[in-house]
């Protein structure tokens, strides 16, 4: 008998860099070949924040600053039997650029930076428009205080 699959909990980050959020085209599976935010599992003894600059860091080369969890997504991915495959709990945070150019690599095979308004015309990830949205307002919020 195997396993159950069980949820696994990842992070990632809408990085801004001038009104602009740094978007990665997924060189892997779930998602592969779509546009996504930097991310990926947390580590034993790793808080959210602080996987999430990681994954940023090793994906696309970039030092972030995360500000707030934007939002929370379940990426659910089944077979063609219904079957469960995986289970992926991803937080995404609202960040601020710090450093480094985004470089493509094994997990990004192309990286850029999107005005918000325009995710929504991207292939992409289930939801990220909304998250982006969510991460801007957060931004938003963060550059008037």
């Amino acid at each position: 008998m195997t396993e159950p699959v069980r949820p696994v909990l990842a992070a990632s980050a809408a990085v801004f860099r001038d009104a602009r959020v740094l978007l990665a085209r997924r060189g892997r599976g779930p998602g592969h070949g779509l546009w996504s935010l930097p991310g990926g599992k947390v580590e034993p003894g790793e808080t959210l924040a602080e996987a999430a600059a990681r994954e940023v860091m090793e994906e696309v080369a970039v030092e972030a600053e995360i500000l707030a969890v934007a939002a929370a997504r379940d990426i659910i991915v089944r077979g063609e039997d219904q079957g469960l495959l995986a289970h992926y709990v991803v937080i995404a945070h609202a960040a601020r650029w710090r450093s480094g150019e985004p470089v493509p690599g094994e997990e990004a095979l192309e990286v850029g930076w999107f005005a918000p308004e325009d995710v929504a015309g991207l292939p992409t990830t289930d939801g990220l428009a909304e998250v982006v949205r969510a991460a801007a307002r957060l931004m938003a919020e963060a550059e008037a205080s």
